[in-house]
């Protein structure tokens, strides 16, 4: 429970990857962070990519950085339905820009592309996003986990134990 007080929200959207959502919340939960899951506000379910269900807690409208200590962004293909949504895109952006931990694996890379966050750091994400995150100026390598500054990346669920330990260390440190 090192991280009893810490706060953190996992974002949804309909075609998440199960994997990549609740594994991070529930690791995230056994250190004691308070855990919220925040949606686009087009609905209080979204269902993953194998049809289980996520209630959100908050829509991002509703959700500040000063709320949060970290947030986790999934993948799937949750993210290209995240990134229509200014509230959302707004969330992460503001969230990096007050230094806030902001962690993305596989296609959550889009949404960091989208809030325009990543020029000149480096990254990485699932290889089919490869070139999004290059054209949005990252600097983009093929490794299981990129860390740069606050900003944590990983590729694909098989990376997320590198992912979870680093997500943890830097709530940790901050």
């Amino acid at each position: 429970m090192k991280l009893k007080g810490k706060k953190a929200a996992v974002l949804a959207e309909d075609l998440y990857n199960e994997f990549e959502l609740w594994i991070p919340y529930y690791r995230l939960t056994e250190e004691g962070v308070q855990v919220v899951v925040v949606g686009s506000g087009t609905a209080s379910v979204y269902h993953g990519k194998y049809g289980i269900p996520v209630h959100v807690d908050k829509n991002a409208s509703d959700v500040t950085p000063d709320d949060l200590d970290a947030i986790v962004i999934p993948g799937g293909y949750a993210p290209d339905k995240m990134r229509i949504h200014s509230s959302m895109v707004g969330l992460v952006r503001r969230m990096a820009s007050q230094g806030k931990v902001v962690a993305s694996i596989c296609h959550g890379g889009w949404m960091l592309c989208s809030a325009d966050i990543i020029r000149g750091k480096r990254v990485t994400s699932y290889v089919a996003i490869k070139d999004d995150m290059i054209n949005a100026g990252g600097v983009w390598e093929d490794s299981e986990l990129v860390k740069d500054g606050t900003l944590i990346t990983s590729r694909k669920p098989e990376d997320l134990p590198a992912f979870c330990r680093a997500l943890v260390a830097a709530m940790e440190a901050q």
